[in-house]
């Protein structure tokens, strides 16, 4: 006995499920990814999958990506390969965007939800987009758009294909292997899987690792300024944690309690947890320059020569350079911040 779908033409039992459009032949990471965060969404979770450049099929589909010379998000319509496309992330990026970043911009907080569990509007998940994009996305953007990632055309020293976007590339059948368009289907099926997983593994990080590092760092800086040291100056952590590039962030925010240049020590339990460190605030997350190195007439020291030199013991060392320090006890890493401040 027919079924009321086997029934309806062909073209209308299509539209009963959704359909993703892209370009078949050659693919690229961008598209590949793209299609996999479409496939994290409630609209487009179980969509299946449509690869032409027939603009009539294309027509049919319920959001084409990457092919079609149209980027309209209400027409769920994500090009960006026609003439004057300039289109770009925004918060401070200015790469222009692939159907990658598209797709992110548009989805990536949706996906992001859905991922972690928790509603869209909850702060961490913008926090999350934006961390993403940078450390991600940005990059397949350039790549796809032939971006140089040094404008200044600088030789690189040695070559590097081991990126996304190369192993993605390295999955199209060579250019003398007999294929047909089954087979490279299945193909960006493999990539686009790869991309996914990269792409979750590396939110499954941020989300579960990185960011609640920046509860602590918030929670310690309101705790050391009650207890320790009310100009913020230095900033206690019980345990050893990420915690440059939140300081610096949350700096940048007026809504934080974290005061902009404030801090000038960290101090924090080291890897093994016997032991303690000092380190001094760089004057950006990158930089080997601090915004106060500890004393120059202990650089250098160990031991029981920076424990005498310094009058605090437990001395371990200090580096030459007075980045970072070392004692035995919180207590000694505690005295050497703050005597540090007073020289």
């Amino acid at each position: 006995m027919s079924s009321t779908s086997d029934l309806l033409p062909q073209a209308k039992r299509q539209k009963m499920g959704k359909l993703i459009g892209t370009h078949n032949g050659t693919f690229h990471c961008d598209e590949a990814l793209a299609v996999f965060l479409l496939r994290q969404t409630a609209s487009y979770r179980d969509a299946d999958l449509k690869r032409t450049r027939d603009p009539a099929v294309l027509d049919t589909c319920d959001i084409v990506v990457d092919v079609g010379a149209v980027y309209d998000g209400s027409k769920q319509r994500f090009d960006h390969h026609q003439r004057g496309f300039t289109e770009v992330f925004g918060y401070g990026f200015n790469t222009k965007l692939s159907s990658a970043g598209l797709v992110y911009k548009h989805f990536g907080k949706e996906v992001i939800s859905n991922t972690i569990n928790i509603p869209i509007n909850d702060p961490k998940v913008e926090t999350l987009w934006l961390k993403m994009y940078r450390e991600f996305i940005e990059a397949l953007d350039a790549i796809d758009n032939g971006i140089a990632q040094y404008p200044n055309d600088i030789k690189p020293k040695y070559c590097n294909r081991t990126d996304l976007s190369s192993r993605v590339g390295y999955l199209n059948p060579a250019w003398n292997q007999f294929t047909d368009a089954p087979i490279v289907d299945a193909q960006f099926v493999k990539a686009s899987q790869l991309t996914g997983e990269e792409f979750l593994g590396r939110l499954n990080y941020y989300a579960n690792a990185w960011l609640p590092a920046r509860d602590i760092l918030t929670a310690s800086v309101a705790q050391s300024k009650q207890t320790l040291d009310p100009s913020g100056k230095i900033i206690l952590f019980e345990q050893s944690l990420p915690w440059k590039e939140h300081l610096f962030e949350l700096e940048a925010d007026p809504s934080s309690n974290v005061e902009a240049n404030a801090a000038v020590y960290v101090v924090y339990p080291d890897e093994t947890g016997g032991n303690w460190r000092i380190q001094a605030v760089p004057v950006s997350p990158e930089s080997f320059d601090s915004r106060k190195a500890l004393p120059e007439a202990w650089r250098g020291l160990r031991d029981e020569e920076l424990s005498k030199a310094s009058g605090i013991d437990g001395g371990i060392f200090i580096h030459a350079s007075g980045f970072i320090g070392g004692n035995k006890t919180k207590e000694g890493a505690l005295k050497i911040a703050q005597a540090a401040l007073e020289i």
